[in-house]
């Protein structure tokens, strides 16, 4: 190991600006898991779905990718809203959500891994802006614009999703149905209807988490299975369903990576990030922010 103060200040950095983008792509499930109580393993295939939208958008049109990324919430919106239609009609209003539900999502994620294959390859796509490429060079500190943009549009994204469920009549009822779902029925509330705005919500920040992904690096179909094991750690390390505990799980982790990958090796991350998720846990069972 060759210790550097400039190694170290710039591993943090990255780390930090890499944890902001493991915070939009665990915040789809910190509502579908940590709120809903819904394992939803295919969250990372729709944020690869939403990488091949924003290459095909700047491939053809040349539009920016956060912007078709944005453009594109609603429609995923939709998609979610449907899915999870088929998943209480075949599942939770049986009471098989369990294993049959976990199954489905599974399913989902193998369909949209094997059409993505089949309709585009293997091969690695990219897409170009005009951010990616140069960097910020500040003394030391060098912040390439590449995870510099993704990080602070995360930022928003989070607080966005933050104001929505803690300062609306949706957003409290969506807190509210993993609480007390017959509380709700009696202020005329149906419980069914707000999961499935949660569930549409969780699924379109998978459209900007996807754009995100692939302005960081070049992506192919099976890339959405590296971040399975990631986000689910998050959502349980920053506290189930809390959007600011995910974004400090999200960091931390980040941090952790970026100084074994500079300083050990990144084959050496994994296990270190897992290790201190752990070890964490081992404290603090409710999470960071748990309540």
């Amino acid at each position: 190991m060759i210790f550097s103060f400039d190694l170290l200040i710039n591993a943090i950095i990255s780390g930090i600006l890499i944890g902001g983008f493991y915070a939009a792509v665990t915040a789809g499930v910190s509502l579908s898991f940590g709120i809903l109580d819904i394992v939803n393993i295919a969250h990372p295939a729709f944020i690869i779905l939403g990488s091949y939208v924003a290459y095909i958008v700047n491939t053809t049109l040349g539009v920016d990718p956060i912007l078709t990324a944005i453009v594109a919430m609603p429609l995923f919106y939709v998609l979610g809203a449907g899915i999870y239609q088929i998943y209480y009609v075949a599942f939770e209003r049986r009471g098989q959500e369990s294993l049959r539900g976990l199954a489905f999502f599974f399913g989902l994620l193998f369909i949209t891994e094997v059409t993505l294959v089949l309709y585009f390859g293997v091969d690695y796509r990219y897409v170009d802006a005009r951010y990616i490429g140069p960097s910020w060079h500040f003394g030391m500190m060098d912040v390439p614009f590449r995870i510099l943009v993704p990080c602070l549009v995360s930022l928003l994204l989070i607080t966005a999703l933050q104001l929505i469920l803690t300062k609306t009549f949706i957003g409290r009822a969506i807190m509210a149905v993993a609480q007390d779902q017959l509380a709700l029925r009696l202020m005329a509330v149906d419980p069914i209807r707000i999961k499935r705005i949660a569930f549409g919500i969780s699924i379109a920040t998978a459209s900007l988490a996807g754009a995100f992904l692939i302005i960081i690096q070049p992506v192919e179909p099976s890339v959405g299975r590296e971040y399975i094991g990631r986000v689910f750690a998050i959502c349980v390390l920053g506290g189930m369903g809390s959007l600011p505990g995910t974004v400090i799980a999200a960091m931390l982790l980040g941090i952790v990576e970026s100084l074994t990958s500079t300083f050990y090796g990144p084959s050496w991350a994994p296990a270190v990030s897992f290790g201190f998720l752990l070890l964490t846990l081992a404290v603090r069972p409710a999470g960071l922010l748990g309540r």
